[in-house]
C-alpha cells in the first residue's frame, strides 16, 4: 500500500511540474527530455516522455502526454501511461498554494515487483533511515500546500509479480480522488475487477487538518462485491472516528461494521513505524457464520499452478508487523450449531502467532482450544489443543451436514500438530495425542424396528489417543437388551477422523464383541448409511434362543452357527465370499448371496464335506429303543414348513457325502430349490453302500398342512450296513435293489409318518437272515421244545433270492407276495412294517429241499408246523420258531417224519404216542414237561446222549457201531409273517445241543 501511495504522489508531481515548467520551453524534444529529466529527479525514480506532449495556457495551465513510462526500482514500481493529462490554476503561478483542477491516468499498467527477501530488507533499512514508512503524513504535508479537485485513473491494471507466486491481476480499475481543501472531507471511490469477482469500493475522512490536530475525524467506508463472496455477504459498510495520536498511531473508536446481515462494534489501533502494530477488538451480540458455509475458493486468476512449481502457501506476509486481535460474540450461529458466551484472541509478535479460542458455549457442554506457529517458516507447523466437557454429538453432525444414529455427549481432551495451511497438507501431516470419550451416549442399530432391541447404551466410554499414526482402541462395557456386552473397537484414527464423507467412504475398523450368548467380529469398513465391507465372524451356541432373546422367530431347528468369511452388506441385501459355515455342526463353505425381497432371495454355492441333513435341520438323535419305556411310542414333534413361502432359494451343493442321520450317498453334486413354498431336492446317480442311488425330494409348504414326496432307486446297495444305519436292523444281508414311491402330510412327524402311503418293490441277493438257522431248527425239534429257542446273531438262514413288493398305506407297508430261494429251503411269507411306530410283524413259511445243492424236490413242513416270525422295533426285532402248532399237535409231527424217508412204520409209534406208561412220557416229552427226574438222570452222564429206551424205560444207550441217519444240519430257511403268539422276554426258546433227546429219539426209531 505504501508503495502505491507514493507511486501515485510521483505522478501527481509529474503533472504538476510539467504545467509549471513546459509553458517556458520552446522545442518538443528539448522538453520531453528536459521534462523527463526534471521529474526523474524530483520523484527519485526514472520518468520517460515517449510520446508528444501538447501544452495549453488558457483556461487553465494544462499538459498532455502520451506513452509515459515511470521505473522506480528501489519501491520494485514500473509503470506505462497510454496518456497522462493534467491541469492547475493560474493562480497558482503567483501563490504558494499548488490548485490541481485535475489529474487523469488514462489505461496505466501498474506493476509491483516482488523483491527477495535480502533486497526487501535492505530497501527496508534504506526506508527506515528516512522515515516511519508512514505514507499518511506526506500525502497530508501535500495537500497543505495543494488543493486537488479530481485525481482519476481510467481503465487501469495493477499487477503484482512475484519469482515463488503465480501473478496476480487487478483490471478494469476506475478510481477517482478528492481533496479539495485540507479543511474538507477527502474521497475516494474505486471500482475493480479481481479474481472473477468485481468490486465498488467508496471511503471518506471528514477532514484532513483534524487527524493533523490530533482530532477525531469521521471516517467511512463502503464495500460491494459481485458475486458475493459468501450469501448474504455482497456488501460491507464501516463507520467510526479515526484520530492520530501523538506518537504517530491511529485509532479508531466507535467504530461500526455491517457486512451482510452481521453487525460489529469496532475499537482499533494502528502504530506505523520500523515494525507496525495492530490492534483490533470486534464485539457482536449475535455471530452467524452460516453464510460462510457455502462459500466456494476463489480460482486463481490464472489457474492452478502446474504440478511441482505451486509454492505452499504460508504466513509470510504477516512477518512484518505484530498485531493483537480479540472477537467476543453473545452468541454464534452455524448452520445447526448455535454457541454462547464465544471469546476468541490472538497475538502476532516477532512472528510468533498464537490464538486461542477460550469458550465457545455448545448445549450441555463447551469447547476451548489453543494454537501457535511460526509465521515467518516457509511451511509454518501448527501446534495447539482442544478440550470439551461436553458436546452433543447429533447437533455436531449437522456441522459435516450427516445424520448420524448416536446421540450423547462427546468429550475431548486432545493435543494436536499439523503442517501447512491446506487441506489436502493438514490432512497428510495432522496428529492427535490424547482421550475422546462418550458419555451418556446411545446408538441406534440400523434394520431393527423394536425400540427395545436397537438402541445400545453406553454410560461411559473413554478412548486414549497416542498418535493418529496408531489405531484408536475403544475398550468397554456396553448395555443391550438390559445385558452387559463387552467392547473392544480399534480404529485407523487417521482415516476416521480426516475422511472427507463417512456416509460415501465408510469408516475402516476392527471390532470385537462378546455377549452372553453370542460372539461377534468385524474387519472392514462401514458407512454411516448402513453399508459393511470386510470380514465378520458370529457364533452362537443357540441361534434359536439368541433370536428369540431379540424378539424374531424363525431358526427354531438351528442350535450351534458360526459364520466366517467376507461379507458386502447394504441395506437392499448381503453377498459373502470365501466363508465358512458351521450349522448344527455340519460344516461347509462357500459363497452366495441374499436379497431383502419379499419373498427373501437366496444364491448360494456350498461345499461340504459331509452334509447330513438329519443334523443340519436340526432333528435330534431319538433315545436307544432299548432303553424306551415299553410300549413307547416315537416323539412326535411338531412339523411346520411355512418358513418355505418366504424365500426363493437356489443353493447348489457339492458334498463328498450327503445323507440323513447315518445314511449317506456321495460324493454328489446337487441344487436344493425353493419356489412358492415348495423345497425339490434332486439326487443323481451317486455312490451308495457299494451300489448307486437316485433320488428325488419334494416338500411342500404351501399349504395350511406340510406335505412331503419321495421318490427313490436303489441298486447293487450293501443291505447290512444300509439297514443297520437307516434303522439300526442288523439281520439282513445281501444285495440290495429297491424302489419307493412314498407320499404323506401331517403338521406333526407323527401325523406325516401315520399318512404316508405309496408302494415300494424290494429285493436281495446272495445274502442271509441273521439270528437263525430255519434247517438246524428242523434239525433239532426235541432241544427246541424241551429247553426253549434262543436267538443267536451268530447263526444264519442263506438265500440267493429275497423279495416282496409292498403297498403302504396310513403309514403301513404291507406284503403277501414275499418269497426267498435258498440251497437248502424255499421261503414264503406275508406281514407288515409300520413306519410310523418303527415295528415289524411278519410270518414265514419255510419249505426244505430234499437235496444240499438246492435241487432235490420241496418237502412241505407245514405238519411239522414250525414257521418262522419276525417281531418287534426295527433297532431290536425278535427272529424265532413258533412251537405252538408243533407243541398242540406232535402225532402229526412225527408222521411228517415219512416225508423224510424215514421208516418209523416198523417201530411201535402208536404205543409210545397212544399207550399208557411209556407212550405217556413221550408225550410228556413232547409237550415240553420233562419230569425233573428224567432231566436230572438225563445230565447224569457228562456229555452222553440219552437214548428214547433210557427215556422210556431205562434201556442201555445205542451201540456205538450202529448206524444213525441225522437231518442235514446246513438246511436253510425263508422268511414268514408274523406269529400270533411268541415267547415272553427273557425266556429262551430251545437252545442249539448237538444230539439232543428227539435225535436220540429219531436214532432209537431207525436201529
Amino acid at each position: 500500500m505504501r508503495r502505491f501511495i507514493l507511486s501515485l504522489l510521483g505522478v501527481a508531481a509529474l503533472a504538476i511540474a510539467a504545467i509549471a515548467v513546459l509553458p517556458s520551453l520552446i522545442s518538443s524534444d528539448w522538453v520531453r527530455a528536459e521534462l523527463g529529466r526534471q521529474l526523474s529527479a524530483a520523484t527519485g525514480s526514472s520518468i520517460a516522455f515517449n510520446g508528444p506532449v501538447n501544452l495549453s495556457a488558457f483556461p487553465y495551465l494544462a499538459v498532455v502526454a502520451e506513452d509515459v513510462t515511470l521505473s522506480a526500482e528501489a519501491e520494485g514500481i514500473t509503470a506505462e501511461f497510454a496518456e497522462v493529462s493534467g491541469s492547475v490554476a493560474l493562480s497558482s503561478l503567483w501563490s504558494d498554494r499548488l490548485h490541481i483542477k485535475q489529474i487523469a491516468l488514462d489505461r496505466p499498467v501498474i506493476v509491483l515487483e516482488e523483491k527477495a527477501a535480502d533486497e526487501a530488507a535492505s530497501t527496508a533499512d534504506r526506508g527506515n533511515e528516512t522515515g516511519s514508512g508512514d505514507p499518511l503524513p506526506a500525502l497530508v504535508a501535500f495537500l497543505e500546500r495543494s488543493a486537488i479537485e479530481s485525481v482519476s485513473i481510467t481503465s487501469g491494471t495493477f499487477i503484482r509479480r512475484s519469482a515463488e507466486d503465480p501473478e496476480e491481476v487487478v483490471s478494469d480499475v476506475e478510481l477517482t480522488l478528492s481533496a479539495p481543501d485540507i479543511d474538507d472531507e477527502f474521497s475516494l471511490s474505486a471500482s475493480a475487477r479481481m479474481g472473477g469477482r468485481s468490486y465498488d469500493t467508496s471511503f471518506t475522512i471528514s477532514t484532513l487538518r483534524s487527524l493533523l490536530e490530533r482530532q477525531p475525524a469521521d471516517v467511512t467506508l463502503a464495500v460491494e462485491a459481485d458475486p458475493a463472496p459468501a450469501p448474504g455477504m455482497s456488501s460491507l459498510e464501516a463507520s467510526g472516528q479515526v484520530t492520530l495520536n501523538a506518537n504517530g498511531s491511529y485509532q479508531i473508536r466507535g467504530g461500526e461494521v455491517e457486512a451482510g446481515e452481521q453487525a460489529f462494534s469496532l475499537n482499533a489501533l494502528f502504530v506505523p513505524g520500523q515494525r507496525a502494530r495492530f490492534l483490533l477488538d470486534l464485539e457482536a451480540d449475535r455471530l452467524d457464520l452460516t453464510p460462510f458455509m457455502d462459500a466456494a475458493p476463489e480460482a486463481s486468476q490464472s489457474g492452478a499452478p502446474s504440478a511441482g512449481t505451486a509454492k505452499p502457501a504460508n504466513l509470510q506476509f504477516l512477518a512484518g508487523f505484530d498485531a493483537d486481535m480479540s472477537i467476543n460474540a453473545a452468541a454464534l450461529v452455524l448452520g445447526e450449531i448455535s454457541a454462547s458466551d464465544v471469546s476468541f484472541s490472538a497475538a502476532l509478535k516477532d512472528g510468533k502467532l498464537t490464538a486461542k479460542l477460550g469458550h465457545l458455549g455448545i448445549d450441555a457442554g463447551s469447547v476451548a482450544a489453543s494454537v501457535a506457529t511460526d509465521v515467518t517458516a516457509d511451511d509454518p507447523v501448527f501446534r495447539g489443543r482442544l478440550a470439551s466437557t461436553g458436546l452433543n454429538i447429533a447437533k455436531l453432525s449437522a456441522l459435516a451436514g450427516q445424520t448420524v444414529p448416536l446421540s450423547g455427549a462427546l468429550t475431548i481432551d486432545a493435543g494436536f500438530a499439523f503442517r501447512g495451511l491446506d487441506g489436502e497438507a493438514i490432512r497428510k501431516t495432522v496428529d492427535l495425542a490424547g482421550t475422546i470419550g462418550l458419555r451418556d451416549a446411545a446408538y441406534t442399530l440400523p434394520g431393527i424396528a423394536d425400540e427395545t432391541m436397537r438402541e445400545v447404551k453406553a454410560k461411559k466410554i473413554t478412548a486414549r489417543i497416542e498418535s493418529l499414526a496408531k489405531p484408536v482402541r475403544v475398550a468397554g462395557r456396553l448395555d443391550w437388551r438390559n445385558k452387559p456386552v463387552d467392547v473392544d473397537l480399534q480404529i485407523p484414527a487417521a482415516d476416521t477422523i480426516l475422511t472427507g464423507n463417512l456416509s460415501t467412504e465408510g469408516m475402516p475398523f476392527k471390532l470385537q464383541v462378546k455377549m452372553s450368548d453370542a460372539n461377534l467380529s468385524l474387519d472392514g469398513k462401514a458407512a454411516l448409511s448402513g453399508t459393511y465391507a470386510g470380514k465378520l465372524g458370529f457364533s452362537t451356541a443357540d441361534l434359536s434362543a439368541f433370536l428369540a432373546g431379540l424378539g424374531q422367530s424363525g431358526a427354531e431347528s438351528i442350535g450351534p452357527l458360526a459364520f466366517n468369511g467376507n461379507v458386502d452388506a447394504r441395506a437392499t441385501g448381503v453377498s459373502f465370499q470365501e466363508a465358512s459355515i458351521s450349522v448344527n455342526s455340519v460344516e461347509g463353505a462357500g459363497s452366495g448371496s441374499v436379497e431383502f425381497t419379499t419373498p427373501l432371495k437366496i444364491m448360494t454355492a456350498l461345499n461340504f464335506d459331509e452334509l447330513d441333513l438329519a443334523q443340519f435341520a436340526g432333528a435330534q438323535s431319538p433315545a436307544p429303543q432299548a432303553k424306551a419305556a415299553k410300549g413307547a411310542e416315537p416323539a412326535d414333534v411338531p412339523l411346520n414348513l411355512s418358513a418355505l413361502r418366504s424365500i426363493d432359494a437356489t443353493i447348489k451343493v457339492n458334498a463328498k457325502k450327503l445323507g440323513y442321520g447315518k445314511v449317506f450317498a456321495g460324493p454328489v453334486a446337487t441344487s436344493l430349490v425353493v419356489s412358492d413354498g415348495v423345497a425339490s431336492l434332486t439326487l443323481p446317480e451317486a455312490p451308495f453302500y457299494g451300489g448307486h442311488v437316485v433320488a428325488s425330494l419334494r416338500a411342500d409348504g404351501s399349504q395350511s398342512e406340510p406335505s412331503i414326496a419321495l421318490k427313490t432307486s436303489i441298486s447293487g446297495a450293501s443291505a447290512a450296513p444300509l439297514l443297520t444305519d437307516m434303522a439300526g436292523f442288523k439281520h439282513l444281508e445281501g444285495s440290495l435293489k429297491a424302489e419307493f414311491d412314498v407320499t404323506g402330510a401331517g403338521g406333526t412327524s407323527g401325523a406325516l409318518a401315520k399318512s404316508l402311503q405309496g408302494n415300494a418293490n424290494v429285493g436281495f441277493s446272495d445274502g442271509a437272515i441273521r439270528g437263525i438257522d430255519i434247517a438246524n431248527v428242523y434239525n433239532n425239534l426235541v432241544s427246541l421244545m424241551t429247553s426253549g429257542f434262543k436267538q443267536d446273531e451268530s447263526k444264519a438262514t442263506t438265500f440267493t433270492e429275497l423279495g416282496a413288493s409292498f403297498a403302504i398305506e396310513g403309514g403301513v407297508a404291507r406284503t403277501e407276495d414275499l418269497k426267498l430261494v435258498g440251497p437248502l429251503i424255499r421261503m414264503t411269507g406275508n406281514g407288515a412294517a409300520d413306519l410310523a411306530q418303527s415295528t415289524l410283524n411278519f410270518r414265514l413259511e419255510p419249505r426244505l429241499v430234499a437235496s444240499l445243492k438246492g435241487q432235490g424236490a420241496e418237502i412241505s413242513t407245514d405238519g411239522i408246523g414250525v414257521p418262522v416270525v419276525v417281531e418287534g422295533s426295527f433297532a431290536a426285532p425278535r427272529i424265532y420258531p413258533d412251537l405252538s402248532d408243533l407243541l398242540k399237535n406232535p402225532d402229526a409231527a412225527l408222521a411228517k417224519l415219512k416225508d423224510f424217508g424215514l421208516p418209523i412204520d416198523k417201530l411201535p409209534i402208536g404205543d409210545l404216542l397212544n399207550g399208557d406208561g411209556a407212550g405217556a412220557a413221550v408225550k410228556d416229552l413232547l409237550g415240553g414237561t420233562l419230569d425233573k427226574a428224567l432231566k436230572d438222570k438225563a445230565f447224569k452222564q457228562e456229555q452222553q446222549q440219552l437214548s428214547i429206551e433210557e427215556i422210556i424205560g431205562g434201556d442201555p444207550a445205542p451201540k456205538p457201531d450202529e448206524a444213525a441217519v441225522e437231518i442235514p444240519t446246513n438246511e436253510e430257511a425263508a422268511k414268514a409273517d408274523a406269529p400270533t403268539e411268541q415267547p415272553a422276554n427273557g425266556t429262551e426258546v430251545p437252545s442249539e445241543k448237538a444230539d439232543g433227546p428227539m435225535e436220540g429219539f429219531f436214532k432209537q426209531l431207525l436201529r
